[in-house]
Protein backbone atom coordinates (compact mmCIF):
# COMPACT_ATOMS: atom_id res chain seq x y z
CA UNK A 1 0.00 0.00 0.00
CA UNK A 2 1.39 3.00 -1.25
CA UNK A 3 1.53 5.72 1.69
CA UNK A 4 0.96 9.95 1.09
CA UNK A 5 2.60 12.49 3.54
CA UNK A 6 0.89 14.28 5.94
CA UNK A 7 3.42 15.72 8.17
CA UNK A 8 6.86 16.44 8.65
CA UNK A 9 8.68 18.52 11.11
CA UNK A 10 12.58 18.59 10.57
CA UNK A 11 15.70 19.75 12.75
CA UNK A 12 12.86 21.33 15.12
CA UNK A 13 14.14 23.01 18.24
CA UNK A 14 12.18 24.93 20.97
CA UNK A 15 13.79 27.16 23.23
CA UNK A 16 11.99 29.03 26.81
CA UNK A 17 13.70 31.47 28.16
CA UNK A 18 16.38 33.11 26.78
CA UNK A 19 20.31 33.36 28.69
CA UNK A 20 21.39 31.76 31.58
CA UNK A 21 17.85 30.28 32.19
CA UNK A 22 17.21 29.29 28.40
CA UNK A 23 15.62 25.37 28.26
CA UNK A 24 16.02 23.49 24.86
CA UNK A 25 12.91 21.07 25.05
CA UNK A 26 13.37 20.07 21.57
CA UNK A 27 16.82 19.69 19.97
CA UNK A 28 16.53 19.14 16.32
CA UNK A 29 13.95 16.65 16.33
CA UNK A 30 12.46 15.20 12.96
CA UNK A 31 8.99 13.37 12.36
CA UNK A 32 6.61 12.12 9.64
CA UNK A 33 3.24 11.22 9.54
CA UNK A 34 1.54 9.60 6.84
CA UNK A 35 -1.99 9.71 5.70
CA UNK A 36 -4.27 7.10 7.70
CA UNK A 37 -1.47 6.62 10.82
CA UNK A 38 -2.46 5.61 14.34
CA UNK A 39 0.52 6.53 16.44
CA UNK A 40 1.33 6.61 19.61
CA UNK A 41 3.58 9.54 20.99
CA UNK A 42 5.92 7.91 23.94
CA UNK A 43 8.24 9.26 26.62
CA UNK A 44 9.10 10.08 29.84
CA UNK A 45 7.40 13.44 31.42
CA UNK A 46 10.33 16.24 30.43
CA UNK A 47 10.90 14.79 26.93
CA UNK A 48 9.15 17.19 24.81
CA UNK A 49 6.26 15.04 23.74
CA UNK A 50 3.63 18.19 24.56
CA UNK A 51 5.74 20.80 22.94
CA UNK A 52 5.89 18.60 20.01
CA UNK A 53 1.47 18.26 19.99
CA UNK A 54 1.55 21.50 20.55
CA UNK A 55 4.17 22.65 17.69
CA UNK A 56 2.37 20.62 15.30
CA UNK A 57 -1.48 21.63 16.42
CA UNK A 58 0.30 25.40 15.40
CA UNK A 59 -0.98 26.48 18.87
CA UNK A 60 3.04 27.11 18.97
CA UNK A 61 5.56 28.16 16.67
CA UNK A 62 9.44 26.59 16.69
CA UNK A 63 12.75 28.53 17.54
CA UNK A 64 13.72 26.93 14.10
CA UNK A 65 13.34 24.11 12.18
CA UNK A 66 10.45 23.49 9.67
CA UNK A 67 6.77 21.74 10.03
CA UNK A 68 4.84 20.77 6.72
CA UNK A 69 1.93 19.65 6.58
CA UNK A 70 -0.44 19.13 3.52
CA UNK A 71 2.29 20.70 1.41
CA UNK A 72 1.74 23.72 3.04
CA UNK A 73 5.12 25.45 5.03
CA UNK A 74 3.26 26.43 8.40
CA UNK A 75 6.45 27.92 9.99
CA UNK A 76 6.20 30.94 7.22
CA UNK A 77 2.88 31.21 7.39
CA UNK A 78 0.83 34.06 9.07
CA UNK A 79 -1.40 34.36 12.15
CA UNK A 80 -4.33 34.50 9.99
CA UNK A 81 -3.24 31.33 7.90
CA UNK A 82 -2.40 29.44 10.58
CA UNK A 83 -5.74 30.02 12.45
CA UNK A 84 -7.53 28.82 9.04
CA UNK A 85 -5.51 26.22 8.31
CA UNK A 86 -6.01 24.61 12.02
CA UNK A 87 -9.71 24.90 12.03
CA UNK A 88 -9.52 23.30 8.93
CA UNK A 89 -7.58 20.21 9.28
CA UNK A 90 -6.73 19.39 12.86
CA UNK A 91 -8.80 18.58 15.47
CA UNK A 92 -7.80 18.39 19.68
CA UNK A 93 -8.45 16.17 22.23
CA UNK A 94 -6.71 16.54 25.57
CA UNK A 95 -6.77 14.96 29.18
CA UNK A 96 -9.35 17.10 29.87
CA UNK A 97 -12.11 17.37 28.01
CA UNK A 98 -12.56 21.25 28.41
CA UNK A 99 -16.20 20.97 27.89
CA UNK A 100 -18.48 23.65 27.88
CA UNK A 101 -20.42 23.14 31.00
CA UNK A 102 -23.63 24.86 30.24
CA UNK A 103 -23.71 23.65 26.41
CA UNK A 104 -26.08 20.38 25.50
CA UNK A 105 -23.32 17.57 23.82
CA UNK A 106 -24.88 18.81 20.68
CA UNK A 107 -23.86 22.03 21.09
CA UNK A 108 -20.58 21.47 22.39
CA UNK A 109 -20.05 19.42 19.08
CA UNK A 110 -20.81 22.08 17.36
CA UNK A 111 -18.98 24.95 18.58
CA UNK A 112 -15.57 24.80 16.59
CA UNK A 113 -17.89 25.32 13.33
CA UNK A 114 -20.30 27.85 14.77
CA UNK A 115 -17.33 30.10 15.67
CA UNK A 116 -15.87 29.57 12.60
CA UNK A 117 -19.06 30.95 10.69
CA UNK A 118 -20.13 33.19 13.22
CA UNK A 119 -23.59 31.26 13.42
CA UNK A 120 -25.00 28.33 13.95
CA UNK A 121 -26.50 26.07 10.94
CA UNK A 122 -28.54 23.35 10.25
CA UNK A 123 -26.00 21.25 8.49
CA UNK A 124 -23.88 21.82 11.68
CA UNK A 125 -26.60 20.59 13.72
CA UNK A 126 -27.16 17.32 11.16
CA UNK A 127 -23.70 16.76 11.28
CA UNK A 128 -23.53 17.22 15.13
CA UNK A 129 -25.78 14.94 15.60
CA UNK A 130 -24.52 12.30 13.72
CA UNK A 131 -21.05 12.13 15.08
CA UNK A 132 -22.62 12.17 18.63
CA UNK A 133 -24.88 8.69 16.87
CA UNK A 134 -21.41 7.32 15.75
CA UNK A 135 -19.97 7.75 19.41
CA UNK A 136 -22.40 5.83 20.70
CA UNK A 137 -24.24 8.82 22.58
CA UNK A 138 -27.07 9.17 20.09
CA UNK A 139 -29.34 9.19 23.26
CA UNK A 140 -27.31 12.05 25.44
CA UNK A 141 -27.44 14.43 22.35
CA UNK A 142 -29.53 17.14 24.68
CA UNK A 143 -28.00 16.59 27.63
CA UNK A 144 -25.95 19.01 29.34
CA UNK A 145 -22.27 17.64 29.26
CA UNK A 146 -22.37 18.29 33.80
CA UNK A 147 -24.77 15.14 32.90
CA UNK A 148 -22.42 12.95 31.31
CA UNK A 149 -19.91 10.22 32.50
CA UNK A 150 -16.23 10.69 32.28
CA UNK A 151 -16.45 8.45 29.69
CA UNK A 152 -19.17 9.73 27.63
CA UNK A 153 -17.44 13.29 28.11
CA UNK A 154 -14.15 12.73 26.36
CA UNK A 155 -16.47 10.59 23.38
CA UNK A 156 -18.08 13.77 23.12
CA UNK A 157 -14.53 15.69 22.94
CA UNK A 158 -13.64 13.17 20.12
CA UNK A 159 -17.05 14.31 18.29
CA UNK A 160 -16.29 17.40 18.87
CA UNK A 161 -12.47 17.27 17.25
CA UNK A 162 -14.12 15.24 14.36
CA UNK A 163 -16.93 18.14 13.77
CA UNK A 164 -14.72 20.02 10.76
CA UNK A 165 -13.25 16.90 8.94
CA UNK A 166 -9.61 16.88 10.37
CA UNK A 167 -6.84 14.73 8.47
CA UNK A 168 -5.17 14.87 11.63
CA UNK A 169 -6.29 14.32 15.46
CA UNK A 170 -3.86 15.04 18.22
CA UNK A 171 -4.64 13.83 21.62
CA UNK A 172 -2.76 14.33 24.41
CA UNK A 173 -3.07 11.72 27.06
CA UNK A 174 -6.72 11.22 26.26
CA UNK A 175 -7.50 8.41 28.85
CA UNK A 176 -5.46 9.78 31.37
CA UNK A 177 -8.98 10.83 33.59
CA UNK A 178 -10.52 7.44 32.68
CA UNK A 179 -11.30 4.24 34.01
CA UNK A 180 -10.11 1.11 31.45
CA UNK A 181 -13.26 0.48 30.64
CA UNK A 182 -14.17 4.00 29.55
CA UNK A 183 -10.61 3.80 28.59
CA UNK A 184 -11.36 0.92 26.04
CA UNK A 185 -13.91 2.54 24.56
CA UNK A 186 -12.48 6.12 23.58
CA UNK A 187 -9.56 3.99 22.06
CA UNK A 188 -12.08 1.41 20.24
CA UNK A 189 -13.54 4.92 18.82
CA UNK A 190 -10.66 6.38 17.86
CA UNK A 191 -9.36 2.98 16.05
CA UNK A 192 -13.05 2.50 14.22
CA UNK A 193 -12.87 6.21 12.92
CA UNK A 194 -8.93 5.79 12.08
CA UNK A 195 -9.94 2.48 9.83
CA UNK A 196 -12.98 3.78 8.53
CA UNK A 197 -12.55 7.64 7.68
CA UNK A 198 -8.65 7.08 7.54
CA UNK A 199 -8.35 10.09 9.71
CA UNK A 200 -5.05 10.12 11.42
CA UNK A 201 -4.20 10.25 15.13
CA UNK A 202 -1.12 11.27 17.30
CA UNK A 203 -1.71 10.10 20.41
CA UNK A 204 1.03 11.23 23.58
CA UNK A 205 0.19 8.63 26.19
CA UNK A 206 2.26 6.62 29.45
CA UNK A 207 -0.10 4.00 29.20
CA UNK A 208 1.24 0.93 27.61
CA UNK A 209 -2.26 -0.64 27.06
CA UNK A 210 -3.31 2.51 24.74
CA UNK A 211 0.08 2.59 23.53
CA UNK A 212 -0.55 -1.07 22.55
CA UNK A 213 -3.84 -0.26 20.74
CA UNK A 214 -1.81 1.93 18.16
CA UNK A 215 0.09 0.97 14.87
CA UNK A 216 3.09 2.73 15.33
CA UNK A 217 5.25 3.78 18.79
CA UNK A 218 7.24 6.93 18.36
CA UNK A 219 9.61 7.41 21.28
CA UNK A 220 10.66 11.02 22.41
CA UNK A 221 13.19 10.94 24.92
CA UNK A 222 15.58 14.16 25.62
CA UNK A 223 14.07 16.35 23.09
CA UNK A 224 14.16 14.10 19.81
CA UNK A 225 12.70 11.08 18.60
CA UNK A 226 15.06 8.07 19.42
CA UNK A 227 12.87 5.08 18.27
Amino acid sequence: MTTQLLMEVRDLVKTFGDGETATKVLKGLNLRLDTGELTALLGPSGSGKSTLLTIIGTLMKPTSGSHTMLGVDLTKADDREVTDFRNRHIGFVFQFHHLLPDFTALENVIFPSAVRAGRETEAMRQRGRELLAEVGLENRIDFKSTALSGGQKQRVAVARALMNKPELVLADEPTGNLDRESATQVMELIGRINTEQQTSFLISTHDEKIAATCRRHVMVADGKVTG
